[in-house]
């Protein structure tokens, strides 16, 4: 008996030596055989198959597998050219998105300098409107349009005692203290409780005085809004207020005047207008005269 140890090196098995394929291949076609053969066993038909059966099977096979791997490159190279074809459609997707963006930037980059430019509109009206607002006030101040209120002075002018109708104060010498007061810097007066405007009136009508053509009686209590420091004194150095002073020594008159911490004084009645109208504003710019278009506040 020959030693085991002396014979050559044991064959490796058919799934360890063959390819992949081939093998499935072939164990394919052995259980199909296999399959064949108890079928004809049972059947009583049974033969054995021609030498050809086994090759042309494999060829079969073998055809379908390039079928399939044809198909699959073909597959392929669709899949590639519609991958190739979406991304062309993304790249020209952003690059028109991106050319929208620049756009807009830019757009938002004009609106912010319009912005800015309105805000500075804004800012210069505003700071104009203010201007004109103040302006506007002392306007209606020195015409006697709004009641105020401020420091000044207070004047009490009187007949002379036992004074007949020669003595006695009248308009003309109202209108003289009233002129020494403006000129010392005063911002509103009233006499007896009527303010006085650009269109107030100081007449004697027979023995009576009349302002803004209501009568008043003496004692007249001048009201004027000023700074109390300077008004008195600047009053005394003016034309009127030394021809006041003067008319008040040689006539007798009852005079005292002192500062106030705090006066109030009316607004002025509104003028009754008998034969103005209102006009356009194409009127006003065809009546302006330039030398009267800077008004003194």
């Amino acid at each position: 008996m020959a030693d085991a140890g002396a014979t050559g090196p044991r064959e490796l098995p058919d799934h360890v030596t063959l390819p992949l394929l081939t093998l499935i291949t072939r164990q394919s076609l052995d259980e199909e055989y296999r399959q064949v053969a108890e079928a004809r066993q049972r059947s009583g038909a049974a033969r054995v198959p021609g030498p050809r059966g086994p090759h042309r099977t494999a060829a079969v096979v073998i055809a379908l597998f390039g079928m399939l791997v044809a198909t699959a490159a073909i597959q392929t190279n669709r899949n590639a050219g519609a991958d190739e074809s979406g991304r062309a459609s993304l790249v020209a997707q952003v690059n028109e998105r991106r050319d929208n963006l620049a756009q807009l930037q830019g757009r938002a980059a004009e609106l912010r300098a319009r912005n800015a430019e309105l805000d500075a509109e804004v800012r210069t009206a505003a700071e104009t409107e203010r201007t004109e607002q103040n302006r506007l006030r002392r306007l209606r101040v020195r015409t006697g349009h709004i009641a105020v209120t401020g420091p000044g002075v207070r004047a009490r002018v009187d007949d002379a005692p036992g004074a007949d109708a020669k003595q006695a104060v009248r308009d003309d010498d109202l209108a003289i203290l009233v002129n020494g007061l403006w000129r010392a810097g005063a911002e509103a007066i009233a006499i007896n409780g009527q303010r006085l405007s650009v269109l107030s009136a100081i007449r004697n009508v027979g023995p009576a005085v009349h302002v803004n053509s209501r009568p008043v009686n003496p004692p007249y209590v001048v009201l004027a809004v000023g700074n109390p420091d300077t008004l008195q004194a600047d009053f005394a150095n003016t034309s009127s207020g030394l021809t006041w002073l003067s008319l008040q020594r040689g006539l007798g008159f009852e005079f005292s005047m002192n500062n106030e911490e705090s006066l109030t004084l009316p607004a002025a009645r509104p003028p009754v207008l008998r034969a103005a109208r209102e006009g356009s504003s194409s009127d006003q710019q065809q009546d302006r005269n330039p030398a009267e278009e800077e008004v003194a506040s």
